[in-house]
């Protein structure tokens, strides 16, 4: 199943190395940032990927095709109106 992951979404908690250090690093001299290594896993690391996926405070994992859903504008911001 395919991995992806948005780095723009990213905020470097490090969850993903983690949980999942074969699919996705998490490197210092990158600011913590997520790498990915796998793009593709399989067994073991799929099911660590996809616990990484849920637990990514950003969303910026996805395994699989779900699409991650766009922001409306004003998404979230009281007195903005979408």
């Amino acid at each position: 199943m395919k991995v992806t992951v948005h780095q723009a979404m990213c905020v470097a908690s490090g969850n993903c190395g983690l949980v999942a250090p074969r699919v996705f690093q998490n490197r210092q001299e990158n600011g913590g940032f997520v790498e990915l290594l796998q793009a593709d896993p399989d067994g073991a690391d799929l099911e660590a990927a996809q616990e990484a996926e849920y637990l990514c405070p950003s969303g910026t994992i996805q395994v699989g095709k779900h699409r991650i859903p766009a922001r409306k504008s004003g998404d979230g911001i009281p007195g903005k109106a979408p």
